[in-house]
C-alpha cells in the first residue's frame, strides 16, 4: 500500500461570492477533486474506471460549514473511504486551511457503481483489481 497525500491547491476567485467567501456550491466540486485526486493515487483514475464501461455517479453528498476560505487562502482536503460493499462507495472528507490549519469543512459522498445505463453493479468478481485496490484503502487516514 502507498503513501496518499492530501489533495492540495488555492482557493480560485471565481469561486467566491460577493461576501468575498468561497459560495457553498463549491465545495461539492472541490469534494469531486479530492475524491478523483485520491482515486488516482491509488491507481484507479476516473479514466481507468470508465474504460472498464462502469459509470459512479454519485448518490448523495453532505457538507458540514465550520468556517469560510477565502480568495487565494491555500487548503488542504483528507478523504477516506469509510464503506465500501462492491457496489456503493462512500468517503468521508475534512477540509482544512493551510493558513490557519483550522478544519473548515466537513463532509461525505455516496457513489455507486453501474454499467452504462445506470444499473448498480457488484464488481467484486469482474472487476477484481479494481475491487481490491479500493479494499485494500478502506479507512485509510491521509495524514501529513
Amino acid at each position: 500500500m502507498k503513501k496518499i497525500y492530501p489533495y492540495e491547491r488555492k482557493v480560485y476567485y471565481y469561486e467566491t461570492d460577493k461576501m468575498g467567501i468561497v459560495h457553498h456550491s463549491n465545495y461539492v466540486r472541490i469534494f469531486e477533486e479530492a475524491r478523483m485526486n485520491f482515486l488516482e493515487q491509488i491507481g484507479m483514475p476516473y479514466s481507468k474506471i470508465e474504460s472498464y464501461g462502469l459509470l459512479v455517479p454519485i448518490l448523495s453528498v453532505d457538507l458540514n460549514y465550520k468556517k469560510a476560505l477565502v480568495f487565494d487562502e491555500p487548503f488542504a482536503v483528507y478523504g477516506m473511504i469509510t464503506k465500501f460493499n462492491g457496489v456503493r462507495l462512500d468517503m468521508n472528507y475534512k477540509l482544512v486551511s493551510r493558513k490557519t490549519e483550522t478544519v473548515c469543512i466537513t463532509g461525505s459522498t455516496s457513489q455507486c457503481f453501474t454499467d452504462g445505463n445506470l444499473k448498480p453493479l457488484r464488481i467484486k468478481n469482474k472487476y477484481p483489481e479494481l475491487y481490491n485496490t479500493i479494499i485494500g484503502y478502506l479507512n485509510y487516514e491521509i495524514k501529513d
